[in-house]
């Protein structure tokens, strides 16, 4: 890569976002043509967020470091809307008073809202005196580690917001409210009668990253027309969502809906809960849209729909939306499910287009999880019609084709997996159809594990590669082609193989500042083995690092945009900046599921529907693809909630798992778009995610043939594959086992000194973790590594060695310690040694440490050598907890060195020094 380019911006990267985050917003309501603002519109603004604009969700997924950000007022300037200055100077002046509230800048501490200036109905009077039209901005966040909740300034307005709204209203006949959000917040306010029917238009512009102010200022002023669709279903109330009972629990989340989320449960059960249903998005025009053939062969339905601009003003584009119905069978099965979608171009007045719409027919089976159908474990097509609908939502399209199955087809013949055992978990099911089409509501219980984990794990255990040790073979030479990848990994002693499963971070020195981590030649030895170290940086909304990058609109607002052709391209420019920028891949995007409004991170993932998710996570990891990087698909899987995500058992129907919460996952792995991934923190039927051998083997490895790699969250949990139990950080022989194949993370510098203690070597040499099982991890790491970008960049160590000089070997003055023999400077809580070399060369600096307090305590210890500082030990409390920590490098001439600890912050007790020999690379 040409280093002038690192830093420097993709050229249209910025408008490409812009251009999505316009694509996204979506049009609820728009009364009386109260949209778009035209020029003759005189406009008062309203609402915190035209200034303070809320460009993403919070935590990793969101904390990108931008050049600028375009408020909403900045949009509204490089409009030709004519607005209120008055009113924005007010709110200026006011936010002098009322600066941002960040919760005190730790992590998940900044609230979902922020405090509005007052409207009273006397201000909002005589602004309404030069202005005719009125808009109002309510903001809200919500993120990583933080959920929201079904409070005022979180899913629910604040009295404030409300009081604000009603003297606004009050004052204005023509009110839009525009909802500046990461999620779905509350709307059944808008037609409340304290309002007087005023409130005629509103639009969610989501989040839309750093251009957003600008796409927000384009929707509202008519230079783009709104073409974003729902993602997810808009509900009257928070009980209303089959998840709700049981969302936010501590220790056990039962997914009793089983697979009736979102629309599903809804259009099924109680479609006149719904208040904007899934697929739903206005426009300033309308369509026509007609079906005009219909054909099927063995393998595929072929639609062809010609969309139609019926209007007389606007052009716009619309979204085809392809539902089918199965038949219930003795499965059970969703009202409507959506299974096609295709956007359109923009067509002006009069414009059609006919979109021609493919699907497999195999895509819509369902999987039989019990044996039901008299095919347990296998997809099937039950017997009966299966009716195709063609329209622009879920609730508003037409009967487009039938077709007939005669009897019962099994897909794909597949194995149980990741099955729940729990006496708790009973699943709805359609019951007795009624008079209006919809189902009553029954529950059934959920299958129960059949299968021997310890004999599947032992039946698939992979040979163990005699051990050559080291033969000369470097990665260089496998990419050349003069090596296998097998002949390479077989050098690797146990202790290697230990390192290389260990990623370290954050901010590691070996790769771009300020990413989230590295991996794969951390070690010297590694290293000379012609390893890099490869460079993960978050996250979903744009590149997180030390330096400046482009933010792009939210997960949620790409899903929206229903345009995957749109996302790819968007996505290739993110692609160009992480390869501009020595990133091999980014930690995004989030494609879990929307099973539930309230979960925080909902603003990173896509939608409540996992075809959506998936046509969208394929866009994006293939647009990352296209431009040269990876994309890491996570949090695999069930993460569904940020409250206890570090513990909560996702206790799920395997039919569940497959058919909603995994699909987003396999089909980007199927796509090939995907060489890397990313486990939750949760368990999922009592299986820690980073250890659950199902998840990572059978199914995404045996099952869908994935051939990356997958990584741990970040100081994730694990417990035993085979009897679950309790679980620890320290259990990566769990982790490889199950083909998690890397630990994220471990301190800088403690791969190769195993400064998380955990029990991989251990586990071996107990006969518990076979050799083949971590050469296979290796193996997985390394054919990344050759996938990636860092293969082709410079093999550069970072840790340059510093130059000590010795004196003569008859002027030791403490206990003399032979880095030859004895290996480590032992200091038994004293201060002085002396170090004797007896072999110049480089070496390692390793210490083992205690200090006897918590970990928001620091202390430092200089290590002087000769009078000279060679090596500064600082740490966080340990709770007196002995830990190994690796440090630098030096170089040594053969002599003598009295050493000497002098404490700069007390309290750091130093039981050794470890000088380690670096041995000197492959040629």
């Amino acid at each position: 890569m040409d280093n002038n380019l690192r830093g420097v911006p993709v050229e249209g990267f910025a408008e490409k976002s812009r251009e999505a985050a316009v694509e996204g917003i979506v049009l609820l309501k728009n009364e009386n043509n109260t949209l778009p603002l035209t020029e003759q519109d005189k406009v008062s603004v309203f609402g915190r967020p035209m200034i303070e604009y809320y460009r993403s969700g919070t935590g990793s997924g969101g904390a990108v470091n931008v050049e600028y950000t375009t408020n909403i007022l900045d949009g509204f300037e490089n409009s030709n809307l004519n607005f209120n200055k008055t009113i924005v100077e007010d709110y200026k002046e006011w936010l002098k008073d009322h600066p941002f509230d960040n919760g005190g800048g730790g992590w998940a501490c900044e609230p979902w809202f922020q405090k509005d200036m007052e409207i009273t109905a006397d201000y909002a009077k005589k602004q309404a005196e030069s202005t005719n039209k009125a808009v109002y901005i309510i903001g809200r966040t919500a993120g990583e580690d933080k959920d929201n909740a079904n409070w005022v300034g979180s899913y629910l307005l604040t009295d404030e917001e409300k009081e604000n709204l009603k003297n606004i209203t009050e004052a204005f006949e023509d009110v839009c409210v525009v909802l500046n959000v990461s999620n779905i917040i509350d709307l059944k306010w808008i037609d409340e009668e304290q309002f007087k029917g005023h409130i005629k238009s509103v639009i969610i512009v989501w989040q839309g990253g750093m251009e957003g102010g600008n796409a927000v200022a384009e929707a509202l002023s008519g230079k783009a027309t709104p073409s974003g669709k729902l993602p997810d279903t808009v509900a009257y109330d928070i009980e209303d969502y089959p998840a709700n009972d049981n969302f936010g629990n501590e220790l056990t989340n039962l997914y009793k809906e089983d697979i009736y989320v979102g629309y599903r449960y809804f259009e099924t059960f109680v479609p006149e809960k719904v208040q904007f249903e899934f697929g739903f998005g206005l426009s300033y025009t309308t369509f026509d849209i007609e079906t005009v053939s219909a054909d099927a062969d063995d393998e595929k339905i072929t639609l062809e729909v010609k969309v139609t601009n019926t209007g007389d003003k606007f052009s716009g584009k619309e979204v085809v939306q392809v539902y089918y119905e199965a038949p219930q069978g003795a499965l059970g099965q969703p009202a409507r499910q959506l299974c096609a979608y295709e956007k359109t171009e923009n067509l002006a007045p009069g414009q059609s287009q006919t979109l021609k719409i493919a699907f497999d027919i195999n895509g819509i089976a369902s999987y039989d999880d019990s044996g039901v159908t008299g095919n347990k474990s296998c997809y099937v097509l039950e017997a009966g019609d299966y009716n195709f609908y063609v329209g622009n939502s879920v609730k508003n399209n037409k009967l487009a084709y039938t077709y007939k199955v005669e009897e019962l087809k099994v897909t794909e013949h597949l194995s149980e997996a990741a099955c729940p055992n729990d006496e708790n978990l009973t699943l709805i099911k359609p019951g007795k159809r009624r008079e209006d089409g919809t189902y009553e509501i029954t529950y059934v219980p959920s299958q129960k594990p059949t299968v021997d984990m310890a004999k599947r794990i032992e039946d698939n255990l992979p040979k163990d590669m005699k051990i050559t040790g080291n033969v000369g073979i470097t990665l260089q030479d496998v990419k050349a082609g003069k090596n296998t990848i097998e002949e390479f990994v077989a050098q690797l002693t146990v202790a290697e193989l230990a390192q290389i499963v260990r990623g370290e971070g954050m901010s590691n020195p070996r790769v771009t500042k300020g990413t989230a981590s590295a991996f794969g030649g951390l070690s010297d030895t590694l290293f000379a083995y012609g390893i890099p170290a490869a460079c993960c940086a978050d996250g979903p909304s744009g590149l997180r690092m030390e330096g400046k990058a482009t933010q792009l609109p939210i997960g949620t607002a790409l899903a929206a945009s229903w345009n995957p052709k749109l996302v790819r391209e968007l996505y290739t420019m993110e692609g160009q900046e992480l390869y501009r920028n020595d990133v091999d891949t980014l930690l995004g995007p989030g494609v879990n599921i929307h099973r539930h409004p309230l979960n925080g991170r909902n603003f990173e993932y896509y939608s409540e529907d996992p075809y959506l998710s998936g046509t969208i996570a394929v866009a994006s990891t293939g647009g990352i693809k296209d431009g040269g990087a990876w994309g890491t698909i996570k949090h695999f899987a069930l993460n569904g909630q940020e409250s206890h995500r570090f513990k909560v058992d996702a206790v799920c129907s395997e039919r569940a798992i497959r058919q909603i919460y995994l699909k987003s996952f396999e089909m980007a792995v199927k796509a090939g778009t995907v060489k890397t991934l990313m486990t939750a923190y949760n368990p999922i039927n009592g299986h820690w995610a980073a250890s659950n051998y199902d998840l990572c083997t059978t199914i995404l490895r045996n099952e869908w043939e994935y051939d990356g790699i997958v990584m741990s969250d970040w100081w994730a949990k694990m417990n035993d594959v085979v009897e679950g139990g309790e679980e620890s950080n320290q259990d990566t022989r769990d982790m490889v086992r199950s083909q998690n194949d890397l630990y994220m993370v471990v301190n800088n510098n403690g791969a190769e000194v195993n400064s998380n203690n955990d029990n991989t070597e251990e586990s071996v040499k107990e006969g518990k973790l076979t050799v083949g099982e971590l050469q296979r991890a290796a193996i997985n790491i390394c054919n990344f590594i050759l996938s990636a970008p860092v293969i082709e960049r410079e093999l550069v160590d970072t840790d340059i060695a510093k130059h000590f000089d010795s004196i003569p070997n008859d002027q030791a003055k403490y206990q003399v310690f032979n880095v030859g023999k004895d290996d480590k400077v032992m200091f038994n809580s004293g201060t002085e040694a002396t170090l004797e070399v007896e072999e110049e060369g480089e070496y390692t600096i390793i210490v083992n440490i205690a200090f006897d307090k918590s970990n928001l305590s620091q202390s430092t210890v200089n290590v002087n050598a000769n009078g000279t500082t060679m090596v500064v030990i600082q740490t966080n409390g340990t709770d007196g907890n002995w830990i190994t920590q690796k440090l630098c490098k030096v170089k040594l001439d053969k002599g003598v060195y009295n050493l000497k600890l002098e404490e700069v912050l007390a309290g750091i007790k130093v039981k050794y020094i470890q000088f380690k020999k670096i041995p000197k690379k492959n040629k």
